[in-house]
């Protein structure tokens, strides 16, 4: 295998292909990291837009302070990527970042590229949520002309703890014991001489 397209962003359905990816039976010889920019948001009004529009609305953002933020997000992004997987093999990662709507820029991008596999998270949206906003993973795996390999997050009790469920983990347990101590204040008072 030559290359690989790997498309991420910064959900935790994202990075499920760290593991995928480590997981490949055949190492590439070039890893392509691509990032692809919201213009607008998390808002469904990007996938209306036809390509003219989105040509005014690269040009409106540009050079404004809002790209700017998006752009350093998206490096941030992929230097987290990148650094994950380096030590995986050795090949070469080249990093891109385009704006637009996600699966068309990850379906150009392979195949201008000429990638042969595309890796990508899935966010497991369900019932009316994913009715509404589609699928990313769904529409690059319809359309795609290469393999797709779509890596879904593990279920809850599979993901590593972070320090904010230690903190409310310890903060609810707190409570609890709180709570207890005091119930046994008040009934020592009421119900024993």
């Amino acid at each position: 295998m030559k290359k690989v397209l790997i498309a991420v962003d910064d959900t935790k359905g994202s990075k499920a292909v760290l593991a995928a990816f480590q997981n490949l039976v055949q190492r590439p010889e070039e890893v392509i990291l691509l990032h692809v920019e919201r213009l607008l948001g998390r808002s469904l009004m990007i996938n209306t837009l036809g390509e003219a529009d989105l040509a005014i609305l690269r040009e409106e953002l540009k050079d404004t302070e809002y790209k700017k933020e998006l752009d350093r997000k998206a490096e941030k992004i992929l230097n987290y990527y990148k650094k994950e997987i380096e030590g995986v093999g050795l090949f070469s990662i080249k990093n891109l970042i385009k704006d637009g709507i996600p699966s068309e820029e990850i379906l150009k991008t392979a195949e201008e590229e000429k990638v042969e596999l595309i890796l990508l998270g899935c966010s497991r949206k369900e019932g009316l949520n994913r009715l509404i906003t589609g699928s990313v993973a769904q529409d690059v795996e319809k359309n795609a002309k290469v393999p797709v390999l779509t890596a879904k997050r593990p279920v809850l009790c599979e993901e590593a703890y972070t320090w904010r469920d230690a903190y409310y983990a310890v903060s609810l347990s707190t409570v609890i014991i709180l709570a207890m101590f005091f119930l046994g204040i008040v009934f020592e008072k009421v119900f024993l001489p």
